[in-house]
């Protein structure tokens, strides 16, 4: 039996060593992650002043940079950053509306996220609508995008390493408002979601749009550049649960093997 202890809590300490580096990273969704390396090499950064009125002309920006924009009410404004794998991107604007005693009612406002191919992309949580009241001085809207993979199947809209595009502009205010000029803010972080997301393959290249060649990819690419997409924490569990299992046969065999030959069993039974 102290050879079983001993084995049992050998298992122990193995599975705690190769899941004790891994745990943070597969429970990114419910303990509180920090943002990604794309975001904070970018922080000190000024961002665009202007916002284009198409994706063709959307504005570049990088996460953790805070793009602005003046425009007049009903303009349709764009701008585009850059998302990579195991990323959870979340998109914030800020619109400083019109003087009120200018305005005759309140306004209703929304931001849109699209992936490299021009796929709207849900939001996984965050108002990505909201409705000002004719006294109110700012809208905040946010959008929290699913978790972008390495890979997918054609049919499927899931999110993959690219450029995102983002679309603001108003959705209803009352005739007379429209052309008033505002000011908007917009900005783009994300939360690393490890291995909980992976997925096998990757892209030949990101879904960065008009981009021809390797050097204009990488133009548009991170702070830190593009992921080669097969790397992930779930590697590390793999490894672990392997172990693991090893350890487990070896234990039951241990319990089960019995103690031998009895000694009162004559030799030539």
């Amino acid at each position: 039996m102290r050879t079983v202890r001993t084995m049992l809590a050998a298992a122990a300490l193995a599975g705690a060593a190769l899941l004790g580096p891994a745990a943070p990273a597969g429970l990114a969704d419910s303990a509180t992650p920090t943002p990604s390396g794309s975001a904070s090499g970018a922080a000190s950064e000024a961002g665009p002043t202007e916002a284009g009125t198409s994706f063709r002309t959307a504005a570049f920006f990088k996460q953790g940079q805070q793009a602005t924009a003046q425009a007049s009410t009903g303009d349709y404004l764009y701008w585009v950053f850059p998302a990579d794998t195991g990323e959870r991107p979340t998109v914030t604007a800020s619109v400083t509306l019109p003087d009120a005693a200018l305005r005759h009612g309140s306004s209703a406002w929304r931001i849109d996220v699209y992936d490299g191919l021009r796929r709207r992309q849900p939001c996984m949580y965050g108002m990505q609508s909201r409705l000002a009241a004719k006294e109110a001085t700012t809208v905040e809207l946010a959008c929290t995008l699913r978790p972008v993979r390495a890979a997918a199947d054609t049919w499927s809209n899931d999110p993959l390493p690219g450029s995102y595009f983002v679309r603001l502009t108003v959705t209803g205010l009352p005739e007379e408002d429209s052309g008033q000029p505002f000011s908007a803010r917009i900005g783009a972080t994300s939360r690393d979601t490890g291995g909980a997301y992976a997925t096998d393959g990757a892209l030949a290249v990101p879904l960065v749009p008009g981009a021809t060649t390797p050097e204009t990819v990488e133009a548009r690419a991170p702070e830190d550049g593009w992921s080669s997409g097969w790397w992930s924490d779930r590697w590390l569990w793999t490894a672990a649960g392997g172990v693991l299992a090893a350890l487990a046969g070896v234990g039951g065999y241990v319990l089960t093997r019995g103690a031998g030959r009895p000694s009162r069993v004559p030799p030539a039974v």
